[in-house]
């Protein structure tokens, strides 16, 4: 990983950016192909593992189980995605949108070219009029009953209905008339019968019902959780520091709620291309120099919820037209993110 001279110049100037050396910037914008592959590999793994306790364990709390982790790793795979579109996933541009698309995005329905055009603005524009995910800000704080009623609606699948019709009408609506859709088209269902395949093969392949129902039921939810704390709440939208939220979760929020490392969403910010195996070194880095001690940063996804849904409660029920508030539209159009009604 080579950088100009400008480019180190503009990245190591003031403020935050003094705490890194320019050597510390290079190695953490390096990328390592086999932690790439080992991070593709450990969530597609988690995922059959979680298949594969509801075959051991047959029964309806291991099945509740299975869908939160399988959900949690969809939003891994979305994570990774995220990354080959930033190409931050593979060294190789080729392989990295390969991978990002194949297995990663394909198989949650959604496609990396088509979702970096789109998630680029949000970086340029984070919190400001032009920020294509303001929608994730604007509705909060919300009442208590607000944020129940989101969760059912994520935990019932109606968020998820949702999701389905914006990528339905994304790709399969376009087959054969958009190229990009016509491709996503084809990878979305090859992988998804690839997926079925391998389950098949071991004798289960009634397992992909688990897969489809976490896509459109837990995978919300966390999506929506994840939003919520990278931006909902924050401080300052003109202070990089301040305008997104990293949390620092226990091991089960980063089981369940923030895999691969989703929760250093400020370090992401303040260097975009940093692969999301470095983050951790990162915000350990800025840590430790002083420069996030005014930052936003957060220990417990639980009180960022508590703050998101601390609106009193006047016991009216109000239905808002739907806006988008998925934070990084990891479904790359508005018809794929979940709605901020009441």
């Amino acid at each position: 990983m080579t950088m100009s001279a400008a480019t180190i110049e503009e990245t190591n100037g003031a403020g935050w950016r003094d705490s890194l050396s320019r050597d510390e910037i290079r190695s953490l914008l390096e990328k390592n192909d086999v932690r790439a592959a080992f991070s593709i590999v450990f969530n597609w793994a988690v995922v059959l593992a979680a298949m594969a306790a509801v075959v051991v364990w047959p029964n309806p709390l291991t099945i509740v189980a299975s869908l939160f982790v399988i959900g949690a790793r969809q939003l891994g795979m979305a994570i990774l995605m995220h990354d080959a579109a930033h190409r931050a996933l593979f060294a190789n541009r080729a392989l990295n949108d390969w991978a990002g698309n194949w297995l990663c995005a394909y198989p949650i329905w959604s496609d990396t070219l088509p979702y970096r055009r789109y998630h680029l603005q949000h970086h340029a524009k984070t919190g400001g009029p032009e920020d294509p995910d303001l929608g994730l800000v604007t509705p909060f704080p919300i009442t208590r009953a607000s944020l129940r009623r989101k969760i059912w609606r994520d935990l019932s699948g109606r968020t998820g209905i949702k999701f389905a019709r914006g990528a339905w009408k994304r790709t399969f609506g376009l087959y054969g008339k958009d190229p990009l859709a016509t491709n996503a088209t084809r990878g979305v269902a090859v992988t998804n019968a690839v997926l079925i395949a391998i389950l098949g093969a071991a004798g289960h392949a009634e397992l992909w019902l688990l897969w489809a129902a976490a896509w459109l039921t837990t995978h919300t939810l966390v999506t929506r959780i994840r939003s919520i704390a990278e931006h909902a709440l924050t401080p300052n939208a003109d202070d990089p520091l301040n305008n997104v939220r990293t949390t620092l979760p226990r091991w089960w929020e980063r089981l369940l709620i923030a895999p691969n490392n989703v929760n250093y969403h400020l370090e992401h910010h303040l260097l975009m291309t940093v692969p999301h195996y470095r983050l951790p070194r990162m915000h350990r880095l800025l840590r430790s120099r002083g420069a996030l001690d005014d930052a936003c940063v957060e220990r417990s996804y639980w009180m960022i919820l508590k703050r998101a849904a601390s609106k009193p409660d006047d016991g009216k029920t109000v239905e808002e037209p739907a806006t988008r508030s998925d934070a990084d539209g990891f479904f790359s159009f508005p018809e794929g993110q979940p709605d901020s009604r009441q």
